[in-house]
């Protein structure tokens, strides 16, 4: 396994950038948290840029590229606070699609996702940012060839405007995925933490479906969960993208501002914070890394390293909110400042599927249990 990136992933990252600092600055954010704003027109130029299709496979219209390379966009796209629909749709509601879907249905839901004409979402339970499936209590009953729903899904990340939206219910008693359309749901917009990351209820009572639109046959249980792990690590490297920028806004106040003469990042507690801090981002990075290698080589222990990952981006994202924060001073609490941008992004990514302490609980678990592989 080769840990380090390649001289065409570093060109990557520095296109990715050099295209966000035109279309992303932060006045977008900003306007996003002000109000409802979407980011329509930098969303058609990643359409145009191919980025959703970054790691798809070919046959579905993608460029068959790895998940380090869409980890190297995830991580420019939360540096940026990019306020698009590519999470939701590409590292939650495509990869249910890849791993449940038969070959008509992923040319059915997933090729129009690349071409930027549907977008998607992902509803597992009805916990608040849980990933979990045990909390899964929505219902399908069939009626002659057709699927009739009932239940909510709450906290679903851009369930308000997803064209399509994979939704977990029981079938006669498994656990199965149904794609239902965004219009057919009665949706309730959650008041955000963070105007990027947009999360509404999702109402299914009524809904009623084509047979075609359950995914795969049996039960999705573990064709779910590695979805749902795949989801996990794009909010993850996401999240690393993000403390790293609240990293530099800091150093580069505590350059500038002086008290008695200096600049306060010659004092040695601020150097300290600081250090703490890059060490937090630089852990969590590289786990996300490496988790990101274990998607694309298909490595057993990618569910423990990608628990490993979350549980490191929330570490991170809890520091750079308490020094951060602090080293700003008065200012930080301000409006006017764009500190408060990044972390609210960065605390509501520590909300989705899974806190820190809950991923350190799944990791310890599977120490407990032994090497992989050991148990069967």
């Amino acid at each position: 396994m080769n840990f380090e990136l390649t001289d065409e992933q570093h060109d990557l990252r520095r296109a990715i950038r050099s295209v966000l600092a035109e279309e992303c600055p932060p006045t977008l954010a900003r306007a996003a948290n002000e109000g409802d704003v979407r980011a329509d027109d930098l969303w058609r130029t990643m359409v145009e840029l191919d980025w959703p299709a970054l790691s798809l496979p070919v046959e579905l219209g993608g460029l068959g590229m790895t998940w380090v390379d869409q980890a190297v966009l995830l991580d420019e796209l939360g540096r940026a606070l990019a306020p698009v629909p590519y999470w939701a749709t590409v590292t939650q509601f495509v990869p249910a699609l890849l791993e449940l879907g038969t070959v008509v249905q992923q040319e059915r839901f997933v090729v129009p996702t690349v071409a930027g004409s549907s977008t998607g979402a992902l509803a597992i339970d009805e916990g608040a940012g849980t990933w979990s499936l045990d909390g899964v209590r929505a219902e399908a009953v069939a009626q002659g060839d057709e699927l009739v729903l009932s239940g909510i899904k709450r906290w679903v990340a851009d369930g308000a405007s997803a064209t399509e939206i994979a939704v977990a219910v029981r079938l006669e008693g498994q656990l199965r995925v149904v794609v239902v359309p965004g219009a057919s749901v009665s949706v309730t917009p959650l008041p955000p933490l963070d105007g990027t990351t947009r999360h509404a209820d999702i109402g299914l009572d009524g809904v009623r479906l084509a047979r075609d639109r359950l995914l795969g046959e049996g039960d999705a249980g573990r064709g779910l969960s590695r979805a749902i792990e795949a989801a996990t690590l794009g909010v993850a490297v996401s999240m690393c993208g993000t403390c790293a920028r609240i990293l530099e806004m800091t150093r580069d106040y505590a350059l500038a501002r002086e008290q008695f003469g200096v600049p306060i990042g010659s004092f040695q507690a601020v150097k300290h914070k600081l250090a703490d801090l890059h060490l937090d981002v630089q852990r969590a990075t590289a786990l996300g890394y490496f988790a990101a290698l274990c998607v694309a080589e298909d490595d057993p222990r990618r569910t423990v390293a990608i628990s490993m990952a979350k549980a490191a981006a929330g570490d991170a994202q809890r520091r750079a909110f308490q020094d951060g924060l602090q080293l700003h001073g008065g200012i930080g609490y301000t409006w006017e400042q764009d500190l408060h941008l990044f972390l609210r992004r960065a605390k509501v990514g520590d909300l989705q599927f899974g806190g820190a302490s809950q991923h350190r609980r799944a990791v310890a678990r599977a120490a407990m249990a032994g090497p992989v592989g050991a148990h069967k």
